[in-house]
């Protein structure tokens, strides 16, 4: 099974990007959802975080995302003490995910893909961009959330330049039409590459 890493900044419209190959009939694994979902259903999950960050991790049986956020963006070396938590159960239970799909191959949707190592175990990346003022005004829409926020979060994770030195692929995500049709084109590139590789 070849592997697709796709990633991008926050904002950049990954997810956009993610449901387009979906469309096109690609099986697509949102690692950020499988996460929230593991944080809620796993047992070995909940008591890490819980001996992590204290008894507040979890309230009314739910994670306790204020609480968490306002922890990890103040100190990164809480965020990389979570990630090692979370990210080996994902790899667990998308290598699981990955046995009941019959395709040639997958789309992984990663946010932090370079950032934990995770590109190691694509074939190909591919990375979604935008302009840094699109991306604030998306997020700001979206989410109840600040700049400087925003701005945080995007200190934690590579800038795109860094991103698109190790990506086989860059889609520009700005216009949807135009998303659509690069989405299609790194199809058939990634068609083409697997034909001459067989």
């Amino acid at each position: 099974m070849i592997i697709i890493g796709l990633t991008g900044g926050i904002g950049s419209g990954k997810t956009t990007v993610a449901k387009a190959f979906s469309k096109l009939g690609v099986p697509v694994y949102i690692a950020d959802d499988e996460a929230k979902h593991l944080m809620h259903k796993s047992k070995v999950i909940k008591k890490k975080l819980v001996d992590l960050f204290g008894e507040n991790a979890y309230f009314n049986g739910a994670l306790n995302r204020p609480f968490i956020a306002n922890i990890i963006f103040s100190d990164k070396d809480y965020l990389k003490k979570m990630n090692a938590i979370i990210h080996p159960e994902v790899a667990k239970h998308f290598e699981k995910w990955v046995a009941k799909q019959n395709t040639a191959y997958v789309i992984k949707e990663v946010a932090i893909l370079f950032e934990n190592g995770g590109d190691k175990t694509c074939d190909f990346i591919i990375t979604v961009i935008a302009p840094l003022d699109i991306r604030i005004e998306r997020l700001l829409k979206r989410d109840s959330t600040s700049k400087e926020k925003i701005e945080a979060i995007m200190k934690n994770q590579w800038t795109d330049e860094e991103k698109i030195k190790e990506s086989h692929f860059v889609i520009e995500n700005i216009d949807m039409v135009n998303t659509k049709t690069q989405v299609l084109n790194v199809l058939k590139a990634i068609d083409k590459k697997i034909q001459s590789q067989n």
